[in-house]
């Protein structure tokens, strides 16, 4: 692209996005973002983003997850936009969390991206004897 490596470029919109996410959404509580990893799926006609957030907080980063997908998502579209305008941001959903108040939570299916639908599948909490097994007081989140 024209305008460079646009993996690597959103990547670090990405993580900027998920250290500004309470400044970008109301309520949001500000919180010390330790890690932050961006991994990228390219299907023939699909880029998939991947975001893990890592925090020692006592709550969950998971609306910082989900920001940093939605601003890599838009980078690349912004980088990639001269080539097709037609591109489509599709499904953002968060797939698992660990730690904070409510503990650990994993989506019940994997079948939510490129379904081709718009139905969510239901979310189900898991067991705390799977938290011993994940690690403790981080939190850790995908979206």
């Amino acid at each position: 692209m024209t305008k460079g490596d646009v993996l690597a470029v959103s990547r670090v919109a990405g993580i900027q996005a998920a250290k500004q996410a309470a400044h970008l959404i109301p309520l949001c509580h500000p919180l010390l973002v330790g890690a932050v990893t961006i991994n990228f799926t390219i299907g023939d006609d699909y880029v998939e983003v991947e975001t893990q957030v890592e925090t020692v907080d006592r709550t969950g980063v998971e609306m910082e997850a989900l920001t940093a997908c939605a601003v890599a998502a838009l980078s690349i579209y912004d980088m990639c936009k001269s080539v097709d305008r037609a591109m489509v941001i599709g499904d953002l959903a968060l797939w698992e969390k660990t730690g904070g108040r409510s503990g650990h939570w994993r989506r019940e299916t994997a079948d939510v991206l490129n379904s081709g639908t718009t139905e969510v599948s239901r979310a189900l909490p898991i067991e705390e004897e799977i938290d011993g097994l994940i690690g403790g007081n981080s939190s850790a989140f995908e979206a």
